[in-house]
C-alpha cells in the first residue's frame, strides 16, 4: 500500500515534468490557453498589460530564465513585442501587469521591442487575419551581462551556448 500512496503522490505533484523531454519548458498563462486567442485586455486595444505566464519543468542546474514574445506574422516580417532577462530561477512566472521599468524588482533586467520601449507592449496587428504570438521562455545556465535593454537579437547572441531548456505558449490575436 504505501509503494502505491508514493507513486501516487509522484504522479500528482510531478509526473508531467519528470515525463517531459529534459530541454522542454512546460509555459502556460491563466489569461488564455495555448492556440486560443489572447484577451483584448493584453492588447493595444485593450489596457494593454502584460499577461500572466508562468513556466515548469526547469533543470535544477537553472541560473536564470529569459522571456521574448514576438509576432511571425507581423507585414514587415517578425515583430518583438516583449525582451526580459535575468528572471530568477526561484521565481518560474511573471504575473500580469508587470512592471515597464528600468529595474524589476526580482532582479530581472527588461530589454527593448521592436516598439522602442522597455517592457511589454500588447498585440496590435493591422486588420485582416489573425496573428500568432509567441511566449518563448528559455532557462539559462548562467546570469546575463548585457548591455543595458537589448534586443532580441542581442539577447539571442548573448544566450548562445547557454541555453538548458525552452518552451514556448502561443495565442493569436485578431484586430477588432
Amino acid at each position: 500500500m504505501k509503494p502505491l500512496l508514493i507513486a501516487f503522490c509522484w504522479l500528482a505533484l510531478g509526473a508531467d515534468c519528470a515525463f517531459a523531454q529534459s530541454a522542454k519548458l512546460a509555459v502556460t498563462s491563466s489569461a488564455f490557453e495555448q492556440g486560443h486567442p489572447i484577451p483584448v485586455k493584453y492588447t493595444c486595444q485593450g489596457d494593454d498589460v502584460s499577461p500572466p505566464i508562468k513556466w515548469e519543468c526547469a533543470p535544477a542546474n537553472t541560473k536564470s530564465f529569459a522571456l521574448i514574445c514576438d509576432d511571425p506574422d507581423a507585414p514587415g516580417g517578425t515583430w518583438v513585442h516583449w525582451v526580459i532577462y535575468n528572471l530568477p530561477p526561484d521565481a518560474p512566472s511573471l504575473p500580469e501587469n508587470t512592471a515597464k521599468s528600468e529595474t524589476l524588482p526580482n532582479g530581472a533586467a527588461p530589454g527593448r521591442n521592436s516598439f522602442q520601449n522597455i517592457g511589454y507592449g500588447g498585440p496590435c496587428p493591422p486588420g485582416g487575419k489573425a496573428h500568432r504570438y509567441f511566449f518563448k521562455v528559455y532557462a539559462l545556465d548562467t546570469l546575463l551581462t548585457l548591455d543595458s535593454h537589448p534586443d532580441k537579437e542581442k539577447l539571442l547572441a548573448a544566450m548562445k551556448g547557454h541555453i538548458l531548456a525552452q518552451g514556448q505558449l502561443m495565442g493569436t490575436y485578431q484586430r477588432r
